[in-house]
């Protein structure tokens, strides 16, 4: 198994490419395709961590998805955050959010913590 680490933007082409013909012929894990696939898809992704990253969401941004992708409303958001116009001053970033509200947010809405704390 003849396998480089990838140094520049020719070699993360290259192992895409090869990644996707792996993909293709759909190998079974722990043969010598299927292990070179995964050793591939390793290599790509710590490349792409660092020369690709990806900024954390916004906070507010993730509240909001998350409502979204729920179908939630503010008067939902009111036992984790408070009382409706605390509610709209979050949403609105007039108001940042408290360790509290952090932990009813990642704990009933399962938005990671890490996430909220926010920059």
């Amino acid at each position: 198994m003849d396998i480089r680490p990838i140094h520049d933007d020719a070699d993360y082409r290259a192992a895409l490419k090869e990644i996707s013909v792996l993909m293709e012929s759909d190998p079974d894990p722990h043969t010598s395709d299927g292990d070179r696939l995964d050793v591939m898809t390793t290599l790509v992704q710590a490349y792409e961590g660092r020369h690709f990253p990806i900024d954390p969401p916004d906070p507010v941004e993730a509240i909001k998805f998350r409502m979204e992708q729920s179908g939630l409303s503010v008067k939902d958001l009111e036992p984790m955050i408070g009382r409706k116009n605390r509610v709209y001053e979050i949403l609105s970033r007039k108001r940042p959010l408290t360790l509290a509200m952090i932990r009813r947010l990642h704990q009933q809405l399962g938005i990671p913590a890490e996430v909220l704390i926010g920059q």
